[in-house]
């Protein structure tokens, strides 16, 4: 026998099948809504980071573009796909709040939040429910966006700390609070919910439900009061204008995304002292969320991809300090995790605390159309 030309085959053989086995390549696709900056997120940082840890894995991002419309192109592929025997196309979904309770209500879901390490680092009420549909179990929270008061420190020496505080402060210093209504701009509208919670009634019934019809009768005094309050304050162009108008100083203080408010701060578009504040009982925000397909193909690598990306680490270097966004895990989880500068510019002026207790969803649905009716009767005309 030639034993050297059977070392040499079996050799041949060992190489070849450890390169096979390299090849044998598993994909990950994840879906996103949102705009590109988000496709880029996942393509650029966290699809690298996740094939690094796990060799043999390619993630593939797709978008589905920006707003609720895309989170409907993800709801309508997955519910095309439901009775047919293939799995689905996606493996991991990045979803807006409307269309992730439908999903969930349509069982297109998997219920993995509570196998993931950080499904227990969720704080905020966004992770359980979705404009009044119970996500509890099918979402993670990607990151939230936040509204907040921004306001000019020269130019405020008594800061509101709550809705009843600013409407004081707007009788004492006319046209030096701006707000775009709800045209132009989800800020504005972030403002009027805002008002409803504090002075509407039963808050937590807006945002949870159920939906009784009759309730929208008791907000006459508080949108005659909103009305009232428009009188003293300016109606700006909307997000971007009310942050021009900051910049320019023809307003001490108005309504802003913390994000957008971080990047034109960043930009040096607006004074370096500016500052935040979320007042009491809360102002709305909107997460995005991370959800498993219920056909996924590759459901364990998917949990897996999401414990990563909401892993505190990742939290705090690729959405608080890309983003500007709060983190979709609490935030308390992050301290050590940010150097000290990023940790005060973003949770100087809003702590965690102030995030868990007073970062509010939007109502559900049915509410949340009954508000804007409610403005465009009530108090715009």
């Amino acid at each position: 026998m030639n034993w050297k030309l059977l070392l040499k085959t079996s050799a041949l053989a060992g190489v070849m099948a450890l390169s096979s086995h390299a090849n044998a390549q598993i994909t990950l696709n994840v879906a996103t809504a949102g705009d590109q900056n988000m496709v880029d997120y996942i393509k650029d940082y966290l699809g690298p980071m996740f094939e690094k840890a796990n060799p043999g894995v390619k993630v593939v991002a797709v978008g589905t573009g920006p707003g609720d419309s895309g989170s409907q192109k993800i709801f309508e592929k997955l519910s095309a796909q439901q009775s047919g025997s293939s799995p689905s196309d996606f493996d991991v979904i990045v979803v807006h709040q409307k269309m992730a309770g439908q999903m969930a209500q349509d069982k297109l879901l998997l219920p993995y939040r509570s196998k993931i390490d950080t499904g227990k680092l969720v704080s905020r009420e966004s992770a359980e429910n979705a404009l009044g549909a119970n996500v509890s179990g099918f979402v993670m929270p990607m990151f939230h966006s936040q509204t907040a008061i921004a306001y000019n420190p020269d130019l405020v020496k008594d800061v509101p700390n709550s809705y009843a505080e600013l409407v004081e402060w707007a009788k004492k210093n006319p046209k030096k609070f701006g707000y775009n209504g709800i045209k132009g701009g989800m800020s504005g509208v972030a403002f009027v919910t805002g008002w409803v919670y504090a002075f509407g009634g039963d808050g937590d019934k807006l945002m949870k439900g159920p939906y009784d019809a009759a309730t929208k009768a008791a907000w006459d005094k508080s949108l005659a009061d909103l009305k009232a309050f428009n009188a003293n304050v300016v109606i700006t162009p909307g997000n971007a204008g009310t942050l021009d108008m900051l910049n320019r100083g023809e307003i001490a203080m108005g309504p802003v995304w913390v994000d957008m408010f971080y990047s034109w701060m960043n930009e040096g578009k607006l004074p370096p002292n500016m500052k935040l504040k979320l007042v009491a009982p809360g102002m709305p925000g909107q997460p995005m969320y991370y959800a498993v397909p219920a056909k996924s193909a590759q459901q364990q690598m998917a949990e897996k991809f999401i414990a990563m990306a909401t892993s505190p680490d990742v939290q705090a270097e690729g959405i608080v300090k890309r983003f500007n966004w709060y983190p979709g895990i609490d935030a308390q989880y992050l301290q050590g995790k940010l150097a000290p500068a990023d940790w005060q510019k973003l949770f100087a002026d809003i702590t965690p605390a102030d995030l868990s207790q007073k970062g509010k969803p939007f109502p559900i649905t049915p509410y949340f159309n009954d508000i804007l009716e409610g403005y465009e009767k009530k108090v715009a005309n």
